[in-house]
């Protein structure tokens, strides 16, 4: 189901709840709200009013991923940006890693299983800005 973007400020401020093999309609509507942004990249659960860690993004091939409880655990050459949000209207300085190790849970048949992923570039740069909504941090 395609929701209505959030810009309530204390709602996107607030650290998310650890997702559950429950939440998988919360990632079914996250695609499907990404999917109906035109030169949509990313979107974090919070974005859509609910305050569990689960993200999706489209990857350089335009094809869309689901993250649940995603963390990043090692950063490689920081470099500073301009970004902004799909939820906010101004652009933001920050400080971003061009290679970056990240964990997350996949839903497979209903269970949550343990995953890493290395990334670069674009993708490095957008999981970490979606990280940072699930942790409650505004650009």
């Amino acid at each position: 189901m395609i929701r209505e973007l959030v810009t309530d400020e204390e709602l996107l401020a607030k650290p998310c709840e650890p997702a559950t093999a429950e939440d998988a309609e919360l990632a079914q509507d996250l695609l499907d709200t990404l999917e109906s942004i035109e030169d949509g990249a990313c979107l974090a659960a919070n974005q859509i009013g609910v305050t569990k860690a689960v993200i999706a993004y489209k990857n350089e091939k335009d094809r869309a991923h689901v993250m649940f409880n995603p963390a990043m655990k090692r950063a490689l050459r920081p470099y500073r940006t301009e970004e902004g949000c799909l939820t906010r209207e101004d652009t933001t300085k920050v400080t971003r890693f061009d290679q970056a190790t990240f964990t997350y849970q996949e839903l497979v048949d209903g269970v949550l299983i343990p995953r890493k992923k290395e990334c670069r570039g674009w993708t490095a740069q957008i999981l970490q800005h979606m990280i940072d909504h699930c942790n409650g941090k505004l650009i």
